[in-house]
Protein backbone atom coordinates (compact mmCIF):
# COMPACT_ATOMS: atom_id res chain seq x y z
CA UNK A 1 0.00 0.00 0.00
CA UNK A 2 2.83 2.45 0.89
CA UNK A 3 4.93 1.36 -2.02
CA UNK A 4 1.87 2.11 -4.48
CA UNK A 5 1.51 5.59 -2.72
CA UNK A 6 4.86 6.45 -3.33
CA UNK A 7 4.56 5.62 -6.80
CA UNK A 8 1.47 7.69 -7.29
CA UNK A 9 3.34 10.80 -5.40
CA UNK A 10 6.45 10.39 -8.40
CA UNK A 11 4.11 10.01 -11.48
CA UNK A 12 1.99 13.43 -10.02
CA UNK A 13 4.80 15.28 -9.12
CA UNK A 14 6.26 14.33 -12.72
CA UNK A 15 3.22 15.73 -14.44
CA UNK A 16 3.31 19.05 -12.36
CA UNK A 17 6.99 19.41 -12.98
CA UNK A 18 5.99 18.30 -16.80
CA UNK A 19 3.33 21.35 -17.27
CA UNK A 20 5.52 23.89 -15.50
CA UNK A 21 8.40 23.44 -17.83
CA UNK A 22 5.92 23.34 -20.99
CA UNK A 23 4.57 26.44 -19.78
CA UNK A 24 8.20 28.20 -19.35
CA UNK A 25 8.23 26.74 -23.31
CA UNK A 26 5.30 28.68 -24.03
CA UNK A 27 6.52 32.08 -22.42
CA UNK A 28 9.93 31.46 -23.96
CA UNK A 29 8.59 31.40 -28.18
CA UNK A 30 5.79 34.97 -26.78
CA UNK A 31 9.01 37.03 -25.24
CA UNK A 32 11.12 35.67 -28.96
CA UNK A 33 8.29 36.59 -30.99
CA UNK A 34 8.18 40.09 -28.95
CA UNK A 35 12.08 40.44 -28.79
CA UNK A 36 11.64 40.22 -32.95
CA UNK A 37 9.18 41.78 -33.81
CA UNK A 38 8.15 41.61 -38.05
CA UNK A 39 8.52 44.81 -40.10
CA UNK A 40 5.27 46.97 -40.86
CA UNK A 41 3.22 45.81 -43.71
CA UNK A 42 2.79 48.95 -46.27
CA UNK A 43 -1.19 48.92 -45.33
CA UNK A 44 0.43 49.28 -41.35
CA UNK A 45 2.30 52.18 -42.13
CA UNK A 46 -0.60 53.87 -44.15
CA UNK A 47 -2.20 54.68 -41.07
CA UNK A 48 0.65 56.29 -39.47
CA UNK A 49 0.36 59.53 -37.72
CA UNK A 50 4.01 61.19 -38.06
CA UNK A 51 6.21 61.08 -41.22
CA UNK A 52 9.79 62.45 -41.84
CA UNK A 53 11.15 64.70 -44.64
CA UNK A 54 14.74 65.31 -44.79
CA UNK A 55 17.08 66.72 -47.93
CA UNK A 56 17.64 70.24 -49.76
CA UNK A 57 18.45 73.36 -47.78
CA UNK A 58 17.27 75.24 -50.41
CA UNK A 59 13.46 73.27 -50.15
CA UNK A 60 13.83 73.15 -46.38
CA UNK A 61 11.89 76.56 -45.69
CA UNK A 62 9.47 75.68 -47.84
CA UNK A 63 8.79 72.25 -45.89
CA UNK A 64 9.00 73.73 -43.01
CA UNK A 65 6.10 75.72 -43.53
CA UNK A 66 3.89 73.71 -45.45
CA UNK A 67 4.53 71.28 -42.62
CA UNK A 68 3.43 73.70 -39.59
CA UNK A 69 0.71 74.89 -41.88
CA UNK A 70 -0.45 71.52 -42.38
CA UNK A 71 -0.18 70.51 -38.77
CA UNK A 72 -2.20 73.54 -37.38
CA UNK A 73 -5.13 71.78 -39.59
CA UNK A 74 -4.33 68.68 -38.38
CA UNK A 75 -3.04 68.77 -35.28
CA UNK A 76 -3.15 65.05 -33.94
CA UNK A 77 -0.93 64.68 -37.22
CA UNK A 78 2.94 65.14 -37.23
CA UNK A 79 5.55 66.10 -39.76
CA UNK A 80 9.31 66.63 -38.78
CA UNK A 81 11.17 68.21 -41.35
CA UNK A 82 15.03 68.57 -41.57
CA UNK A 83 17.84 69.56 -44.50
CA UNK A 84 21.35 68.32 -44.82
CA UNK A 85 20.99 68.47 -48.51
CA UNK A 86 19.50 66.67 -51.58
CA UNK A 87 22.19 63.88 -51.60
CA UNK A 88 21.62 63.33 -47.83
CA UNK A 89 17.89 63.25 -47.81
CA UNK A 90 17.88 61.28 -51.07
CA UNK A 91 20.41 58.60 -49.15
CA UNK A 92 18.04 58.96 -46.47
CA UNK A 93 14.97 57.90 -48.89
CA UNK A 94 17.03 54.78 -50.39
CA UNK A 95 18.23 53.48 -46.26
CA UNK A 96 14.65 53.52 -45.85
CA UNK A 97 14.78 56.61 -42.78
CA UNK A 98 12.77 59.01 -44.27
CA UNK A 99 9.13 58.77 -46.11
CA UNK A 100 10.39 62.22 -47.90
CA UNK A 101 13.71 63.08 -49.53
CA UNK A 102 13.58 66.99 -50.35
CA UNK A 103 15.95 67.58 -53.83
CA UNK A 104 16.82 70.74 -55.40
CA UNK A 105 17.66 68.53 -58.55
CA UNK A 106 16.57 65.13 -60.22
CA UNK A 107 17.63 62.51 -58.73
CA UNK A 108 20.73 60.20 -60.38
CA UNK A 109 20.36 57.43 -62.27
CA UNK A 110 23.29 55.72 -60.23
CA UNK A 111 20.78 56.58 -57.08
CA UNK A 112 17.73 54.98 -58.62
CA UNK A 113 19.78 52.03 -59.11
CA UNK A 114 20.86 51.72 -55.52
CA UNK A 115 17.51 52.50 -54.44
CA UNK A 116 16.02 49.44 -56.53
CA UNK A 117 18.82 47.57 -55.02
CA UNK A 118 17.21 48.36 -51.26
CA UNK A 119 14.18 47.42 -52.69
CA UNK A 120 13.30 51.15 -52.67
CA UNK A 121 11.36 52.25 -55.82
CA UNK A 122 11.48 56.53 -55.99
CA UNK A 123 8.84 58.33 -57.38
CA UNK A 124 9.04 62.16 -58.18
CA UNK A 125 6.97 64.75 -57.20
CA UNK A 126 7.44 68.10 -58.28
CA UNK A 127 6.13 70.95 -56.09
CA UNK A 128 7.62 74.62 -57.13
CA UNK A 129 9.86 76.65 -59.21
CA UNK A 130 12.98 78.36 -57.69
CA UNK A 131 15.81 80.23 -59.49
CA UNK A 132 19.50 80.39 -57.93
CA UNK A 133 20.41 83.75 -57.43
CA UNK A 134 24.25 85.13 -57.79
CA UNK A 135 24.89 87.08 -55.36
CA UNK A 136 27.74 89.80 -54.24
CA UNK A 137 28.19 92.12 -51.30
CA UNK A 138 26.18 95.27 -51.15
CA UNK A 139 29.88 97.16 -51.67
CA UNK A 140 30.78 95.35 -54.64
CA UNK A 141 29.45 97.68 -57.96
CA UNK A 142 29.37 95.01 -60.31
CA UNK A 143 25.54 94.25 -60.94
CA UNK A 144 25.78 91.79 -64.20
CA UNK A 145 27.62 88.76 -65.19
CA UNK A 146 27.31 86.55 -68.57
CA UNK A 147 27.44 82.88 -68.25
CA UNK A 148 30.95 83.32 -69.57
CA UNK A 149 32.72 85.61 -66.92
CA UNK A 150 30.52 83.05 -64.08
CA UNK A 151 32.13 80.41 -65.13
CA UNK A 152 35.41 82.03 -65.59
CA UNK A 153 34.90 83.25 -62.12
CA UNK A 154 34.27 79.33 -60.82
CA UNK A 155 36.97 77.33 -62.47
CA UNK A 156 39.61 79.71 -61.46
CA UNK A 157 40.44 81.58 -64.67
CA UNK A 158 39.13 84.87 -63.90
CA UNK A 159 40.42 85.69 -60.47
CA UNK A 160 40.04 90.03 -60.26
CA UNK A 161 36.94 91.78 -60.07
CA UNK A 162 38.76 94.22 -62.78
CA UNK A 163 37.94 91.44 -65.33
CA UNK A 164 34.48 91.85 -65.35
CA UNK A 165 34.33 95.22 -64.49
CA UNK A 166 34.73 95.80 -61.06
CA UNK A 167 37.32 97.10 -58.79
CA UNK A 168 41.33 95.78 -59.08
CA UNK A 169 40.42 93.29 -55.95
CA UNK A 170 40.79 89.51 -55.89
CA UNK A 171 37.68 87.39 -55.99
CA UNK A 172 36.62 85.12 -53.02
CA UNK A 173 34.48 82.36 -54.84
CA UNK A 174 32.12 80.27 -52.14
CA UNK A 175 30.29 77.40 -52.90
CA UNK A 176 28.14 74.98 -52.09
CA UNK A 177 29.75 71.49 -50.82
CA UNK A 178 29.00 68.39 -52.87
CA UNK A 179 26.12 66.91 -50.72
CA UNK A 180 24.31 70.13 -52.17
CA UNK A 181 21.75 69.44 -54.73
CA UNK A 182 22.41 73.51 -55.60
CA UNK A 183 26.10 72.63 -56.25
CA UNK A 184 25.27 69.89 -58.65
CA UNK A 185 22.91 72.14 -60.70
CA UNK A 186 25.57 75.04 -60.54
CA UNK A 187 28.57 73.00 -61.70
CA UNK A 188 26.14 71.60 -64.27
CA UNK A 189 24.65 74.59 -65.63
CA UNK A 190 27.69 77.19 -65.50
CA UNK A 191 30.54 75.17 -65.78
CA UNK A 192 29.91 72.81 -68.16
CA UNK A 193 32.34 70.10 -67.04
CA UNK A 194 34.56 72.20 -65.62
CA UNK A 195 36.36 71.83 -61.64
CA UNK A 196 35.67 74.14 -59.19
CA UNK A 197 38.40 76.68 -58.84
CA UNK A 198 40.59 74.49 -55.93
CA UNK A 199 40.43 77.46 -53.55
CA UNK A 200 36.67 77.94 -53.51
CA UNK A 201 35.71 78.11 -49.98
CA UNK A 202 32.56 75.43 -49.79
CA UNK A 203 30.06 75.75 -47.04
CA UNK A 204 27.45 73.30 -45.76
CA UNK A 205 24.39 75.29 -45.89
CA UNK A 206 23.06 78.50 -47.31
CA UNK A 207 23.53 80.46 -44.34
CA UNK A 208 27.27 80.11 -44.47
CA UNK A 209 27.21 81.82 -47.75
CA UNK A 210 24.91 84.40 -46.95
CA UNK A 211 27.22 85.18 -43.95
CA UNK A 212 30.29 85.13 -45.92
CA UNK A 213 29.31 87.63 -49.13
CA UNK A 214 27.09 90.14 -46.29
CA UNK A 215 30.32 90.26 -44.32
CA UNK A 216 33.22 90.29 -47.59
CA UNK A 217 33.54 92.82 -49.91
CA UNK A 218 35.00 90.49 -52.35
CA UNK A 219 32.90 87.57 -51.99
CA UNK A 220 30.81 86.05 -54.64
CA UNK A 221 28.02 82.80 -54.27
CA UNK A 222 24.74 81.60 -55.12
CA UNK A 223 21.96 81.19 -53.14
CA UNK A 224 17.99 79.62 -53.95
CA UNK A 225 16.44 83.09 -55.00
CA UNK A 226 13.89 82.50 -51.55
CA UNK A 227 16.73 83.23 -49.26
CA UNK A 228 17.69 86.88 -51.30
CA UNK A 229 17.16 89.77 -48.35
CA UNK A 230 18.92 93.05 -48.31
CA UNK A 231 22.24 91.84 -46.41
CA UNK A 232 23.15 90.92 -49.94
CA UNK A 233 23.10 91.79 -54.16
CA UNK A 234 21.45 89.59 -56.28
CA UNK A 235 23.49 89.82 -60.11
CA UNK A 236 21.50 89.63 -63.32
CA UNK A 237 22.35 87.38 -65.77
CA UNK A 238 23.42 87.27 -69.29
CA UNK A 239 23.41 84.05 -71.38
CA UNK A 240 23.84 86.15 -74.79
CA UNK A 241 19.90 87.22 -74.86
CA UNK A 242 20.21 90.28 -72.75
CA UNK A 243 20.46 91.08 -68.88
CA UNK A 244 17.88 89.16 -67.22
CA UNK A 245 16.82 89.32 -63.43
CA UNK A 246 15.72 86.46 -60.94
CA UNK A 247 11.97 87.84 -60.88
CA UNK A 248 9.09 85.71 -60.51
CA UNK A 249 8.06 86.00 -64.06
CA UNK A 250 11.42 85.36 -65.43
CA UNK A 251 11.76 82.39 -63.20
CA UNK A 252 8.48 80.71 -64.11
CA UNK A 253 9.12 81.30 -67.66
CA UNK A 254 12.46 80.29 -67.87
CA UNK A 255 13.64 83.80 -69.63
CA UNK A 256 16.21 83.62 -66.23
CA UNK A 257 19.03 81.34 -67.25
CA UNK A 258 19.47 79.64 -63.64
CA UNK A 259 15.68 78.42 -63.25
CA UNK A 260 14.71 74.67 -62.03
CA UNK A 261 12.66 72.71 -59.91
CA UNK A 262 12.00 71.57 -56.80
CA UNK A 263 11.10 68.21 -56.11
CA UNK A 264 9.95 65.57 -53.44
CA UNK A 265 10.63 62.07 -53.82
CA UNK A 266 9.05 58.91 -52.25
CA UNK A 267 9.20 55.49 -52.49
CA UNK A 268 6.44 54.23 -54.81
CA UNK A 269 2.92 56.00 -54.99
CA UNK A 270 2.81 57.69 -51.50
CA UNK A 271 -0.30 56.29 -49.64
CA UNK A 272 -1.58 57.50 -45.37
CA UNK A 273 -0.36 60.63 -44.11
CA UNK A 274 2.37 61.25 -47.11
CA UNK A 275 -0.23 61.42 -49.93
CA UNK A 276 -2.26 63.63 -47.65
CA UNK A 277 0.99 66.12 -46.89
CA UNK A 278 1.77 66.27 -50.51
CA UNK A 279 -1.68 66.70 -52.05
CA UNK A 280 -1.92 69.69 -48.59
CA UNK A 281 1.37 71.25 -50.36
CA UNK A 282 0.13 70.63 -53.94
CA UNK A 283 -3.73 72.18 -53.38
CA UNK A 284 -4.45 75.57 -53.62
CA UNK A 285 -3.30 76.80 -50.15
CA UNK A 286 -0.64 74.97 -50.15
CA UNK A 287 0.82 76.61 -53.43
CA UNK A 288 -0.14 80.12 -52.04
CA UNK A 289 2.30 79.25 -49.48
CA UNK A 290 5.09 78.65 -51.71
CA UNK A 291 4.88 82.40 -53.25
CA UNK A 292 4.90 83.48 -49.56
CA UNK A 293 7.90 81.68 -48.75
CA UNK A 294 9.47 82.79 -51.95
CA UNK A 295 9.36 80.46 -54.63
CA UNK A 296 6.96 80.40 -57.05
CA UNK A 297 3.99 77.84 -57.46
CA UNK A 298 4.04 74.80 -60.04
CA UNK A 299 0.38 75.22 -60.22
CA UNK A 300 -1.42 77.92 -60.88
Amino acid sequence: MVDRLKKGYIIFTLFVLGLVFLGIGCTGSENSKDSFPAKKTSSENAGAQEITLKGSDTVLPLAQAEAEEFMKENPKKSVSVAGGGSGVGITALIDGEVDIATASREIKAEEIKAARANGINPVEHAIAYDGISVIVNPQNPVSELTFDQLRGIYNGSISNWKEVGGEDKPIVAISRDSSSGTYEYFKEEVLHGDEFRPDALTQPATGGIMGEVSQNPNAIGYIGVAYLDGSVKGLNLNRGNGSVAPSPENITSGAYPLSRLLYFYTNGEPSGLTKEFIDFVMSKKGQNLVSEVGYFPIKK
